[in-house]
């Protein structure tokens, strides 16, 4: 079985150390579940429509990432609550 890694950038990284145990974890794991299969059928993941990549919806939360299928890593670009996340792609 291929997984993929989790690359996380500079300001994924902050949004979660700004969060407390419980919802880091949430997070972690949904993701981690991304990366053994990224392309299995999820009704909370859906393809981004004016930009490149994918949303993930965490209760609240949404994770914005790129799949490199030629190096099988998972990077996420910025994750954020779903009011604030898309206000940097307008």
């Amino acid at each position: 079985m291929i997984v993929y890694a989790i690359k996380l950038k500079p300001k994924a990284e902050r949004f979660l150390k700004s969060q407390d145990d419980k919802t880091v974890g949430l997070v972690m794991e949904k993701l981690r579940a991304l990366a053994r299969d990224p392309f299995a059928p999820n009704n909370n993941v859906k393809k981004l429509v004016k930009q490149q990549g994918y949303r993930l919806r965490v209760g609240d939360i949404r994770v914005v990432y790129h799949i490199h299928k030629n190096i099988l890593i998972i990077l996420v670009i910025n994750i954020g609550f779903r009011g604030e996340i898309y206000k940097e792609f307008q």
